[in-house]
């Protein structure tokens, strides 16, 4: 063969090599992504059964935090050669077994296996063709009091909102002791000089790999909205007001939960009160230093009871508190999309007589008591019982998202859309007394009553579940819920108070229950 042809093929053919190792290797026959170079090597994953969304679960995103990595900051992933088969997810964090309880059955809860602390992975969902498309991109962190929960759970399978134009991740973290233990030790042998918050660090590392990973599944690093319910909506508050984030993402949605004002359950914890209770805990563990600790097995420290689990101000992760970081405007500045459940309280404790009810609320808000019975009467056991109820929802979440949406009205420039979801869930039998529950409204905002078998559903929920996920997608695209065709969802300020009541019908009115909200941040306890 003449050199000048001989040169020409080799260089086709160094062509073909290169465009074949490119980032996003096309399937031909249905032209959807088959293979993918991401950190750490080329992943492999499967279809839905349509064929028209590619899912690629269990892809890893940072080093196992196992051995002399437990409770250290997420390390770069450890390569691997050849291909990685990424269908199947990887492990829930380490946690206790889950079992069905109050409202939440199978369909909210992990897998009982694998569970491991070998969990930091993530799952794609992408119904783009070619890495060209720039789709919206929304992760998804889970909630479960930042002690359980995963990625892989049911109801966060993320092909539906995948088929409405989005690509969806939903990332681990690390809970319990070994996302948020805090010791002195551990405080000196850290670079940013602190401990405690390796979970949320963890999300920050998983937002950090889509935003450097997501072109090649065709989405838009620049246009990445967090989403979370309960402690991923704390979280998702968290990383909103963290100087670690910025940049990272552009709108936030926050689904029960954030850390504003102070409550029965959520107090601000600085870090040298972590590390405290992480000597407490060493002690209880008979482990004379974190190497000790290290040692350990993962279920003797599982075994043992932690005293804090969440999020604290340790001087890295949040300089300050929530409220004095976003009080003295410095946050990220993101579009926000928040709201809570008619039906969010979490009373666990043995419901009060009216009688010990209005006693407590005497000892509690003194000469305000009389005022307090107004906006939860118990003229009786059973009234006093729903103001329980009432009172954990709003002192739990109501607060906390109302006084965000508030804030977010004089220290941002994007508009606030706030929602209050009253849905009494279809149930029977056991089921039928919980409501709008506390992460209720998952199903319908991302479109998967059909993953919640116990639900008889009918066709205002099908109605409310479009709606809804079309609002989330709109806001995840455009920052504005908005779209064809949909109710008018009202942006919200602090004149008119208007929030999207998403319930049998989706309307808006002025915020119920405002003025409770307002007596119990005056008097937050």
């Amino acid at each position: 063969m003449p050199y000048k042809k001989l040169f020409a093929y080799c260089a086709g053919l160094t062509g073909l090599v290169v465009l074949f190792s490119y980032s996003t290797i096309r399937n031909r026959d249905n032209n959807s992504f088959n293979k993918v170079q991401v950190e750490g090597g080329i992943i492999t994953g499967t279809n839905n059964a349509t064929g028209d969304v590619q899912i690629f679960k269990g892809v890893p995103f940072a080093a196992p935090p196992v051995g002399d990595l437990r409770w250290k900051a997420p390390q770069p992933v450890v390569r691997w050669t050849g291909e990685k088969k990424c269908a199947a997810f990887g492990a829930s964090p380490m946690q206790n077994l889950p079992s069905p309880f109050g409202p939440w059955s199978e369909a909210w809860l992990i897998p009982k296996t694998p569970i491991s602390e070998d969990c930091l992975y993530l799952n794609v969902w992408t119904g783009a063709k070619s890495n060209k498309e720039k789709k919206p991109v929304l992760i998804w962190i889970y909630g479960g009091g930042f002690a359980s929960g995963g990625g892989n759970v049911p109801l966060y399978d993320g092909e539906a909102m995948a088929k409405k134009g989005i690509i969806f991740v939903s990332i681990n973290y690390r809970v319990g002791v070994f996302g948020f233990l805090a010791h002195p030790e551990l405080t000196r042998e850290s670079a940013s000089h602190s401990s405690g918050n390796y979970g949320l660090q963890d999300q920050i590392a998983g937002i950090k790999w889509v935003q450097n990973n997501i072109a090649a599944f065709g989405g838009d690093p620049d246009n990445i909205t967090i989403a979370g319910q309960s402690a991923g909506s704390m979280s998702v508050n968290c990383l909103v007001a963290s100087p670690l984030c910025k940049g990272l993402f552009r709108k936030a949605i926050a689904e029960s939960g954030a850390s504003f004002v102070a409550s029965p359950i959520r107090k601000t914890v600085t870090l040298s009160q972590a590390e405290a209770d992480g000597l407490q805990f060493a002690k209880t563990c008979n482990a004379n230093s974190v190497h000790d600790l290290r040692k350990m097995s993962a279920e003797d420290l599982l075994k043992k009871q932690f005293a804090h689990s969440g999020p604290i101000v340790d001087g890295y992760v949040l300089p300050q508190s929530i409220a004095e970081i976003f009080a003295a405007g410095k946050q990220n500045d993101v579009g926000l999309m928040t709201g809570w459940n008619e039906d969010d309280g979490v009373v666990f404790d043995k419901l009060r007589t009216a009688s010990e009810f209005k006693t407590q609320a005497q000892v509690l808000y003194g000469p305000n008591a009389a005022r307090f019975l107004k906006f939860y009467p118990a003229t009786n056991d059973k009234e006093a019982a729903a103001s329980q109820a009432a009172l954990s929802r709003d002192e739990i979440f109501g607060v906390q998202n109302y006084t965000w949406a508030n804030t977010q009205c004089e220290h941002s420039k994007y508009k606030v859309w706030l929602y209050r979801f009253t849905r009494k869930l279809p149930a029977t039998g056991e089921y039928v007394k919980y409501g709008a529950f506390h992460s209720g409204e998952i199903p319908y905002a991302y479109d998967n009553l059909s993953l919640v078998r116990r639900c008889p559903w009918i066709s205002v929920d099908y109605k409310l579940a479009k709606n809804m996920s079309a609002y989330w997608v709109n806001f995840a695209a455009t920052g504005n819920p908005n779209g064809y065709s949909l109710p008018n969802w009202p942006a919200y300020d602090t004149k008119t108070f208007q929030t999207m009541i998403l319930g049998a019908e989706a309307a808006p009115e002025t915020l119920p229950g405002r003025a409770a909200l307002d007596f119990l941040i005056k008097y937050s306890r």
